[in-house]
């Protein structure tokens, strides 16, 4: 149960990560209530057919499949909630990278230990990977949601019109049902309508679904290698580098004098950064990320790093897929230690320091207390124009208050 529960909050932590429209703020028109909810879902419904069409959905098929559906009022509650996921990063890994998901990765990486190598082949997306991403996302296709994806999208597309996108992903989910001919019984999922294995909305399912076989439409709710496939296919297609590692954990020297969070791992091996495994740190750019800052385990990140963001846009996230790749080939936990007693800031003093660092000039990001690498760099920069050392990127009670200090000196333009 406690896996199951983890597994579909991180699969919700997709969407509101890498879908702007399930978590940004309200725009438009405001969404209808299902207490004053008319009575003419159906009427909604009907005059879809056009733009359906436009999408070469036949006309039978688009009625056959609105037929009868019914608005779901639990799906339409929680359009209205906005999730958080403002889990300590420590205690995310617990959980995310735990002992029995990495035994389950590793057993799904030797069964599969024939396939794996082909769509490694194919897309250039190392097989550990992929595993590791299907583990998270849906506990390796074992944590199920079963919505009725087309009647939560139908209901989201009508009870709330200031989300567009929630009509397009249903004009898609037809083109599913049409185009590629998948089983109309198959199509569960949550209520946001993320789908099966790789937890696709229906747009991530034309554009990246594939058939591991190549003989029937990708079938990502019931087939693990249709899963992975389709999974390396959307890191493929977002810009995955084979060949290159995603990063690495990394030993920092003593006094070590944090210039710059970014630079070529070259440049970072000349000042005495190495890895902990002690393989030799690879070519290209890097970014220093301290997620707990100084004292606190330290990771070189290279290109591939921003790439798994693309699936999800956590750190916490990312970090956790990446480590759990690497427990699941046989690599060792962590080096570094945590902090003990760190106390982190809630999302309101995140987005309150944002706003300091706006002010100052730092931060030219969004204000929305969620910090990835632009409020990272911000407060690097900060710390290095206020001679805070070290200068780590990391955000503690203290520097939210002198953050507040220095802006409140600052006049107003």
């Amino acid at each position: 149960m406690q896996t199951q529960k983890l597994a579909r909050s991180l699969a919700l932590a997709v969407l509101a990560f890498s879908a702007p429209f399930l978590s940004g703020q309200l725009h438009g028109q405001a969404p209808v209530s299902i207490e004053a909810a008319p009575s003419n879902f159906r009427a909604f419904l009907q005059a879809l057919w056009p733009l359906a069409e436009q999408k070469a959905v036949r006309r039978a098929v688009f009625d056959a499949t609105i037929a009868g559906l019914k608005p779901d009022p639990d799906v339409a509650a929680a359009s209205n909630r906005q999730a958080e996921f403002d889990i300590p990063l420590k205690n995310y890994l617990k959980e995310a990278v735990s002992a029995r998901r990495t035994a389950r990765g590793r057993a799904c990486f030797t069964k599969w230990r024939r396939e794996l190598p082909d769509i490694e082949r194919r897309f250039g997306v190392p097989g550990v990977i992929a595993v590791a991403a299907y583990g998270l996302e849906s506990d390796y296709g074992a944590a199920r949601d079963e919505k009725d994806i087309i009647r939560s999208l139908a209901t989201l597309a009508y009870f709330r019109p200031d989300r567009p996108e929630f009509r397009g992903e249903l004009l898609d989910s037809l083109v599913m049902l049409d185009e590629k001919g998948v089983n109309r019984a198959l199509m569960k999922g949550s209520w946001a309508g993320a789908m099966g294995g790789p937890q696709f909305l229906p747009s991530a399912y034309l554009k990246y679904a594939v058939s591991y076989s190549g003989q029937s439409a990708p079938d990502i709710w019931t087939n693990p290698l249709d899963s992975l496939a389709s999974i390396a296919k959307f890191l493929s297609k977002s810009g995955w580098q084979s060949g290159l590692a995603w990063g690495m954990e990394v030993k920092l020297p003593a006094n070590y004098g944090i210039t710059t969070l970014h630079q070529s791992f070259s440049a970072f091996a000349a000042q005495g950064v190495k890895s902990v495994s002690g393989e030799a740190l690879p070519e290209g750019e890097a970014t220093l990320f301290l997620p707990s800052g100084a004292s606190g385990p330290a990771f070189l990140l290279s290109a591939n790093y921003w790439i798994l963001k693309a699936y999800n846009n956590s750190d916490s996230y990312a970090l956790a897929l990446a480590l759990l790749a690497e427990r699941i080939g046989g690599k060792p936990g962590l080096s570094g230690s945590w902090p003990e007693g760190e106390v982190f800031l809630s999302r309101g003093e995140k987005q309150e320091l944002q706003r300091f660092l706006e002010k100052l000039g730092f931060y030219r990001g969004v204000i929305d207390g969620r910090f990835g690498q632009a409020s990272r760099d911000a407060i690097h920069a900060f710390q290095k124009s206020t001679g805070i050392a070290p200068a780590d990127g990391f955000a503690t009670p203290d520097l939210l208050r002198r953050a507040g200090e220095e802006a409140a000196q600052k006049p107003v333009p």
